[in-house]
Parts: C-alpha cells; sequence; structure tokens
C-alpha cells in the first residue's frame, strides 16, 4: 500500500469538472447518512437522527459532509488528527481496515458516540477516507442511555475504548464487538447500530471509488485539494469582512449536577485581516460532574459558531478552519484534562457557541442573533416493556430559537451546534412503556423584543409500567438565553415529576429518580432570546402572537415597556 497520490495545482481543474466533483463527494457523504438512517435499529439513530458522515482525503483532511450534526462533522477532522499523530500514523493503515474509538481523550467527545474511519484504496493507493460517528443508545456506565449525572470521573461513564482497529484488513474484532454488546443495556440494538456505521462507511468507500474510476486518482485528489482551499478563502473573505478588533463575551452553564454552580464561558473573538483568534481563557476550571469538554469538543464549537458567523457560504471542512486559532488554558471547562467526567459535554458546548455568538454580536451587530435554547434536553428512562424485558427510552429535545435583527425566532426547532430531529410519540408509545399527555409550544417562553424569540416545548409522559429509573441532564433552568440590543432574555427550562397528583420541581442534572405506574414526567424547554427593544415590535405582529396563542394577554404587557 502506498500513501494518498500527490496533487497537481488547483487551477488544472476545469471549474465546471470542480463542481461536479465536489458535489459527487457531498453526494457520498449523503449517501452514507441514508444508509445509516434505514438500517440502524435505535431510536436515537434512526428517529433523532443522532449520527453524522463525512468524506476525508487520503491524507486525512475532511472534505464532504453531510447535511447532519455540527457537534460530530466539526470534530472528526480533529479526531482524525489525533489518531494519527499519537495512535495509529497513516502507514499502519491497511485496505479493509476500520479504525474505532469513543474515547473523549484520544480525539472523541463522550462515550456513547463511536467515531469510525475507513481508509479507501485504489490500485493499492490510499486515495481517501469515508467516516461516520454515531450515538449509541447505551454503552454501561452509571445511568441509562449512560449519562451518569452524578459521575466524577469517566471511568464511571461506560465503556472506553482507545483507537483501534475493529477491522484489520477485512476481518472483524469479534471479542471487541462481542465486549461492546456485553457492556450495553441495550445489546441487541447496539449490535445493530454499529452494524448500520460500518456498513455505510463501505457505501462511502463505493462512492469514491466511482468518483476515481471515472476521473482518476491524481484528478480526484487534486479536486480535494481545491475544495480544501477555497473552503479557506471563503472562510477568509467571511472574517475578512468583519471589522477588526477585539470582542469579548461570556455566558454561563447552569452547574454541573453536583456542586459546582454558575460555570463561565468566556470568550476572546480577535478579528485581524483574514484570521480570527479565539481565546477561551477566563472559562471556568473543569467541573467535578459530568458537563467538561475536551479540547477537541471545544474546536468544534469555535468552528460551529464562526461557520454560522459567515452566513452559510463556506463549505464546512478542514479548509475552513485554516485561517481559526483556538487558545484555551488546559484543565478548564472548555478543555478538561483526564479522568474528568464528560457525557453532558454538549451543556458547555453550546455555551461555547453562544459565547461567541455573543462576542461576534459586537462585530456584526446587522447580522447575529440572540442566544438559542443552547442545550441538548436529554432525558433517559429504563422501564420494563410489555414483555417485560427491560428497555432504554432515550431522548432529546429543543427548544427556542434566538430572535435574528431581521425575524422571530423559529419555535420548538433543532438549532446551532446540533441537528437532530423529534421523536414521534406514536413511535415512543409503541416501543416503550410511556403514554404521551401534553405536547406543544409554550406560550410566552420566547424572549420578548422588535423581534420575538422562538418558543420552547412542553412534552409530558406517562409511565405505564410498574416501575422505571429517570435521568435527565439539562440546562438554561438558572441562565436564561440571552436577548441582545435591548430583547429580553427566553424563559428558563423546568423539569417537573407528578406523582399522586404532586408536582415536584426536579434538578436540571439528575439520575436514578425511581418511577411507578401512573408517574409523569414533564419536560419545559427554554425559550429563545429577543433581539431589539420589546415596544419597538410591530403591533401588528403581536396582535398575531395572540391570535396565535405565542403570547397571552398578561405576556404582551412585557412589550408596552423596557426589559
Amino acid at each position: 500500500m502506498t500513501d494518498s497520490p500527490t496533487t497537481g495545482p488547483a487551477h488544472a481543474i476545469d471549474p465546471i469538472r470542480l463542481e461536479v466533483m465536489r458535489n459527487a463527494l457531498i453526494a457520498a457523504s449523503e449517501e452514507m447518512n441514508i444508509s445509516i438512517w434505514r438500517t440502524a435499529r435505535s431510536t436515537v439513530v434512526r428517529e433523532t437522527l443522532d449520527y453524522s458522515t463525512a468524506i476525508f482525503d487520503g491524507r486525512g483532511q475532511a472534505v464532504a459532509q453531510s447535511t447532519r450534526i455540527p457537534v460530530h462533522l466539526n470534530s472528526m477532522s480533529v479526531c482524525l488528527e489525533e489518531i494519527i499523530a499519537n495512535w495509529i500514523p497513516l502507514d499502519h493503515w491497511h485496505d479493509g481496515d476500520v479504525i474505532l474509538t469513543n474515547d473523549p481523550y484520544a480525539g472523541g467527545q463522550h462515550l456513547p458516540d463511536f467515531v469510525a474511519f475507513k481508509p479507501i484504496y485504489a490500485d493499492g493507493v490510499r486515495v481517501a477516507i469515508s467516516a461516520a460517528i454515531v450515538h449509541h443508545v447505551d454503552v454501561g456506565g452509571g445511568a441509562p442511555g449512560s449519562y451518569f449525572a452524578g459521575a466524577t470521573e469517566v471511568f464511571q461513564e461506560g465503556l472506553r475504548m482507545p483507537p483501534m482497529k475493529l477491522v484489520d484488513r477485512g476481518k472483524r474484532n469479534e471479542p471487541v464487538l462481542a465486549m461492546i454488546r456485553r457492556n450495553s443495556r441495550e445489546p441487541d440494538k447496539i449490535s445493530g447500530d454499529v452494524a448500520a456505521q460500518l456498513a455505510a462507511l463501505d457505501v462511502g468507500g463505493r462512492a469514491v471509488l466511482r468518483l476515481v474510476e471515472r476521473y482518476g486518482a491524481d484528478m480526484t485528489a487534486a479536486a480535494m485539494t481545491a475544495i480544501l482551499d477555497q473552503s479557506e478563502a471563503a472562510m477568509r473573505a467571511a472574517i475578512s469582512a468583519m471589522p477588526d478588533g477585539v470582542y469579548a463575551f461570556e455566558d454561563f452553564v447552569d452547574d454541573d449536577g453536583l456542586e459546582a454552580i454558575g460555570l463561565k464561558v468566556r470568550a476572546t473573538v480577535t478579528i485581524a485581516g483574514d484570521r480570527a483568534t479565539v481565546d477561551l481563557s477566563g472559562s471556568s476550571p473543569q467541573a467535578p460532574g459530568p458537563v467538561n469538554c475536551t479540547l477537541n469538543m471545544a474546536k468544534s464549537g469555535v468552528y460551529c459558531a464562526l461557520l454560522m458567523a459567515a452566513g452559510g457560504g463556506v463549505m464546512a471542512n478542514t479548509g475552513a478552519y485554516r485561517p481559526i486559532t483556538i487558545i484555551a488554558e488546559p484543565g478548564a471547562i472548555v478543555s478538561a484534562q483526564s479522568p474528568a467526567p464528560v457525557a453532558n459535554r454538549m451543556a458547555t458546548g453550546h455555551r461555547i457557541v453562544t459565547t461567541i455568538l455573543g462576542a461576534l454580536a459586537q462585530a456584526v451587530p446587522d447580522r447575529i442573533p440572540a442566544a438559542y435554547y443552547g442545550v441538548s434536553y436529554v432525558a433517559a428512562l429504563s422501564a420494563p416493556d410489555a414483555t417485560g424485558e427491560r428497555r432504554v427510552y432515550f431522548e432529546i429535545e429543543v427548544g427556542g430559537w434566538g430572535a435574528h435583527p431581521t425575524a422571530d425566532g423559529a419555535s420548538g426547532f433543532s438549532a446551532g451546534f446540533h441537528n437532530l430531529a423529534n421523536s414521534p410519540m406514536e413511535m415512543c408509545e409503541a416501543l416503550f412503556p410511556v403514554a404521551f399527555t401534553q405536547y406543544g409550544l409554550i406560550p410566552d417562553s420566547g424572549g420578548a423584543g422588535a423581534k420575538r424569540g422562538g418558543l420552547g416545548l412542553r412534552r409530558e409522559w406517562r409511565l405505564d409500567a410498574d416501575w422505571g429509573v429517570l435521568s435527565g441532564n439539562f440546562d438554561r433552568f438558572r441562565y436564561p438565553p440571552y436577548g441582545l440590543n435591548g430583547g429580553a432574555p427566553g424563559a428558563p427550562g423546568r423539569f417537573i415529576l407528578t406523582q399522586s397528583g404532586e408536582e415536584t420541581v426536579l434538578p436540571s442534572k439528575i439520575s436514578g429518580v425511581r418511577l411507578r405506574r401512573g408517574d409523569k414526567v414533564r419536560l419545559d424547554t427554554s425559550g429563545g432570546g429577543g433581539w431589539g427593544a420589546p415596544s419597538g415590535r410591530d403591533p401588528a405582529a403581536l396582535k398575531a402572537d395572540l391570535t396565535a396563542g405565542y403570547v397571552t394577554a398578561a405576556g404582551a404587557a412585557a412589550y408596552s415597556k423596557e426589559p
């Protein structure tokens, strides 16, 4: 086997041919995406769509990706860099290999996310690498769904695998696959999802080889280089369009579920010509509980925020990341050191995004929205189904978008760092011992403003089994999504347990809550922040909100005065 082919000058490729090849690589990523969607077993993959796929060049640079989850897609390149540099160099990869890890301290994110890479060879030459990251429903640990709010070290969070060859020259490592099954509360689902993930890598490989067969390995490599260079140029142009300066902002994670409260995420963004430097120094030290994220995860949040600020004109890949420098102090909540727990790393990851956007709002105030709900509302229930078999019901909810300078925020819709679908109630009720009693938008939850924040969601279900064990990993209960330019913050979230008609307000992060038949669990997600002074809202828009039930008569009073 030999290394990836040398590339010729980018200008040697006809622009029309380059565009065809770019879209073919994106299509390859989307074929992988669809393959997982159609073959996965668990609802978190098949319905919530918590997975991502991408194509890398033969040197390990991300080139094209599917329209899936920013937190995954922006981190896969950093993960592969870590694997190549410190674990399995590319010259040790072979045709038929699959490299797998879920280790947060070896390039991964948290233990439920398995990251897999497969080299693609043509005539003995490595021409590309297909990649897929999948959130698996349960990998053990102290709570169903592997979100143990009481964890104080990563060892309590489940099965941890350093980078390894799950498949070696076409031969699967069956003992490792058996170990994965043995450590999951849902062995059949996790083994089915791993099989779907591996199959998707093959789908991507076949799509790339069709491209190589048509254009040749050298032309394909040159096209990938040109795509990366174009993304770099587009990102540099987007940064150059922002005024030079130093912009600082801070936002807060509610708590770590244990003892730390008001965990600060601080970002200082320096725009200098066509380069951006993001300094996360000054963020809180890593927490005892599992809201920490590694530097790999933090980089993903930084890239996500800057790509959002770029306005959609930049193709997300390794080239787009080149003009961005990231600084962080080791041992902070944004750059945790082993063995800090990281299961609920999205609480801090979302906050990195909202903090950087808050800083950039000072640079380009006419382009940046107020804060979105800014948390992955993860809840998991372990309970027996109708046959007595123990099941894990896992769901991730969303909230309201922040209002934009030119538009109201979207309501109950996935935003920012993740890109998830909701799990249909009918499907959940058919598979798990739950019955939904409420599901809808929450009036008055969007921040008041000249442009209103999007509304949060209320989702309540009843347990229809003799027993259950509940966990929840949320945020934005103490520190609601901020408004901008005089807009009010969105409403905070709430988590409520009703037993025998009596309501108990639960903390935002909790595990091991014992349930019995008939208990009800309700989650209220936060709304988005408002933009502009509420008194500046168009009276016709406020009237329409009242008619639609987005704002109540009492809530309308917020629009007659400044927040």
